[in-house]
């Protein structure tokens, strides 16, 4: 798996969360996190929950951070699901070392009962992917710089590591899964 960091602004239209995105435009066929900084924006054509999109709902932040996830190693929507929370409880856990308290709801997560982050997982014909969105400045929801992460070092240490855990925790999962034998083998 690999991790990439967009040092440019790049914003979030909705349209990123395509599968091989990454492929297309930086030559990754990976496993991949890209992450990077802008706007968010979503537009009524690319959006994939069903409930904002019949409620007409807008996604919109003038500055947030964003994480798109591919996986290809399946297409099932149950399991990028329970890849989302993971995530979302790994940038729970970062938050947390760093003093700043947030609560959870599912693929959510809240600072002070203001919602902090945006994300949507979804699956293609050949992987699974991940949009998670934190705000990192905003007037109605729960952000960043009101945390007290306003500094450019602070978000560039936060984008990196976040990526770095992630790509960790895969590594990981692949070590766990040739140390260990199958039930019913001696």
């Amino acid at each position: 798996m690999k991790s990439i960091i967009l040092s440019e602004k790049f914003d979030y239209d909705g349209s990123q969360i395509s599968s091989l995105w990454a492929y297309n435009n930086f030559g990754v066929q990976e496993d991949s996190i890209v992450i990077f900084r802008g706007s968010c924006d979503v537009k009524i054509e690319h959006m994939i929950d069903l409930e904002d999109r019949r409620a007409n709902e807008s996604i919109w932040s003038e500055d947030m951070l964003h994480f798109i996830i591919e996986h290809f190693d399946s297409t099932d929507l149950k399991l990028i699901y329970a890849r989302q929370r993971l995530f979302t409880a790994i940038f729970r856990e970062y938050l947390a070392e760093l003093g700043i308290a947030t609560s959870r709801e599912g693929d959510d997560l809240f600072l002070e009962g203001k919602k902090l982050t945006v994300s949507i997982a979804s699956t293609s014909p050949v992987s699974q992917k991940i949009h998670f969105g934190i705000n990192v400045t905003h007037d109605v929801y729960g952000n960043l710089e009101e945390a007290g992460m306003e500094k450019a070092g602070d978000i560039a240490r936060l984008m990196q590591e976040i990526g770095e855990r992630y790509v960790r925790e895969f590594e990981d999962i692949e070590k766990d899964l040739r140390k260990s034998r199958p039930l019913g083998v001696v």
